[in-house]
């Protein structure tokens, strides 16, 4: 088991060792470990053996030439010439922070850049400086467009943020996908099973077993609806900012024929553009949903944003307990 502090160290010295920048390796460190410390342990140290992989393939840019064109004083476009996912949203959200500061509101698209762990860490950075923000990353196939037994979209997260004044901020991140990928490969390193009904194997029947899952297709929520959202960002972050799309981002875990290249969207605002009472109606909303009749009267309604922020809360100091698996992957990492 190790702290989070001695954890992120770890990290932060592997990454060195295949050659990030100092910076670079400090902002990846900080990612996966805060995937651990919410709970969402799918995007975390599970995945590092998977970076190192596509760094030493040189397939992941570890010294990146990153340009930013400034389209205008709201709007960025950003080439991270196949760095590492978390440097180049990082840059993404700071960039959509700083022009919504100008103007009001912020939008950047980051094209070549791979994947970037949780949608959340980035939201969470514009909301605490008071900015309202939606951030959307395409993902390699995992969802069948709706009416075909081919997957060809990723699961496609969406993710959108609020300050709320003096309590938790509004935080909602969620996959196009019943289960997020992550899940499944866990599932399969660890030897477990999945839910029923959240995924189809190749020859499109349900099935539990995550390894016949990752070479089927991952069933969207709400059906047709989920299957539209997901192509709704793929055409954001793959046809707009000019990244893979329509299937041909690359699974990082399998396909090391190239890049990912894939594409991500942040868009930041202030909260009091159209009503300078937001702090005060924000509230409002809340509390009348909180108020609400409950289900089960033993259960308080929770709003998203309030069980991560919870996790973080009671984790952070806890010792980090990785599965038998991922700390031989981990110690292998360390030592070679």
């Amino acid at each position: 088991m190790y702290s989070s502090k001695d954890l992120k160290k770890i990290i932060k010295k592997i990454f060195l060792k295949h050659g990030l920048k100092k910076n670079d390796a400090l902002i990846s460190a900080e990612l996966i470990v805060y995937a651990e410390i919410i709970g969402a342990s799918t995007h975390g140290v599970s995945r590092l053996k998977m970076y190192c992989d596509r760094i030493k393939k040189k397939l992941i840019n570890p010294k990146p030439n990153i340009k930013i064109k400034h389209i205008s004083q709201s709007i960025s476009h950003i080439d991270a010439d196949n760095c590492i996912g978390f440097v180049s949203a990082n840059l993404g959200i700071k960039q959509a922070i700083s022009n919504a500061k100008k103007s009001g509101i912020g939008m950047v698209g980051v094209k070549k850049s791979g994947h970037y762990g949780l949608s959340s860490y980035y939201i969470e950075q514009a909301v605490k400086k008071d900015y309202i923000a939606i951030c959307f990353t395409n993902a390699p196939p995992a969802i069948a467009p709706y009416g075909s037994k081919k997957s060809l979209f990723g699961t496609n997260p969406i993710a959108f943020g609020v300050p709320v004044k003096s309590r938790i901020p509004f935080i909602f991140d969620s996959s196009m996908s019943k289960i997020n990928r992550g899940k499944i490969r866990i599932a399969e390193k660890l030897g477990k099973s999945l839910p029923y009904g959240v995924a189809l194997d190749k020859y499109g029947e349900l099935t539990t077993n995550p390894k016949d899952a990752l070479s089927g297709v991952q069933l969207p929520i709400g059906d047709h609806r989920g299957s539209g959202l997901a192509w709704m960002v793929d055409i954001l972050c793959g046809v707009f900012t000019g990244s893979s799309h329509g299937g041909k981002v690359k699974d990082p875990f399998e396909d090391f024929s190239g890049p990912q290249n894939i594409g991500h969207l942040f868009i930041v605002f202030k909260k009091n553009l159209f009503d300078k009472g937001f702090d005060k109606q924000i509230k409002l909303n809340i509390q009348r949903v909180k108020k609400l009749p409950r289900k089960d009267p033993r259960k308080k309604i929770r709003y998203p944003g309030e069980k991560k922020y919870y996790n973080f809360k009671n984790n952070l100091k806890k010792k980090i307990k990785l599965p038998k698996k991922v700390y031989n992957e981990l110690q292998i990492l360390i030592n070679t």
